[in-house]
């Protein structure tokens, strides 16, 4: 498989850098404002977008994606609506890549084969289904490969040489490691153990290692991009969104620009970090 995903990472390795990868959840605060913040996200410095599809019981994640997936709900954000959205982003940008990160819950009471199919034509470059293990591979994951869609696997402090295989398996586009127990946006990775845990899951794979969970500061970020294959904020961006609301839930006039300036100060950081 040849895609966004593949050829921007090839692009990262020519440069002799790492990527940034962003994390917003599709409709946070609401539809317009989401949309313009997603498609100004290249331009800011972000090498590949990553798009929550919303659901009211986010396991995996902590206390500020878990209010913005509430958010974008009760915008009246829907699984259509997420690929419409990617749909408009393709409109202007055919470049960057973009994938969804979710649960199965929504994909399965939209139809499994047809949201592949959708999101196939939407442009979607690859998905990250966190609660469906390798074990359930023919119910989502390879359909999706099938679709030269790209199932991004999680890897975790808790996947050992025994596992690791197993999860690796039918992984493509990239390995997403979680560079510590629990929820996303609590607590900060510990570089050196970020560093042996990549080390370790390239001795099994040659696909690039992106390391998310914790990392919110362009300091942390910069860390990280010096032994991984990219860094994924997400939690501080969401964040930001949340300090922008007013009383009644609505947005202040800057919160697009305030954003995308802090995810260019992220990805200066990334940047620079192998200089």
């Amino acid at each position: 498989m040849t895609g966004r995903i593949e050829t921007r990472f090839a692009e990262l390795k020519e440069a002799g850098r790492a990527g940034l990868v962003t994390y917003l959840c599709a409709g946070d605060p609401n539809l317009e404002t989401s949309t313009a913040i997603i498609e100004g996200l290249p331009n800011a410095g972000a090498d590949i977008i990553e798009i929550g599809m919303p659901f009211t019981d986010p396991m995996a994640d902590g206390p500020s994606i878990q209010a913005g997936a509430l958010r974008a709900l009760a915008s009246g954000m829907t699984l259509a609506k997420v690929l419409k959205l990617v749909r408009q982003f393709r409109s202007k940008d055919d470049r960057t890549p973009v994938v969804l990160m979710g649960y199965y819950n929504p994909i399965y009471y939209y139809g499994a084969e047809r949201f592949l199919n959708d999101a196939k034509a939407a442009g979607v470059d690859g998905l990250i289904v966190v609660d469906l293990p390798p074990e359930e591979d023919e119910e989502l994951c390879l359909p999706a490969l099938e679709r030269d869609v790209s199932f991004i696997r999680l890897a975790t402090p808790t996947t050992d040489d025994r596992r690791l295989p197993t999860v690796l398996a039918n992984t493509s586009g990239f390995i997403y490691y979680v560079s510590m127990t629990g929820i996303t946006g609590v607590g900060a990775p510990t570089v050196d153990l970020v560093d042996q845990a990549v080390q370790r899951i390239r001795a099994h794979s040659d696909l690039p290692v992106a390391v998310g969970f914790g990392i919110r500061t362009p300091e942390q970020a910069r860390d990280i991009a010096k032994v991984a294959d990219a860094a994924v904020v997400g939690s501080a961006l969401v964040d930001q969104i949340a300090k922008s609301l007013d009383q009644d839930g609505q947005p202040n006039a800057g919160l697009v620009d305030t954003l995308l300036t802090q995810v260019g100060d992220l990805a200066a950081s990334v940047r620079a970090a192998r200089q």
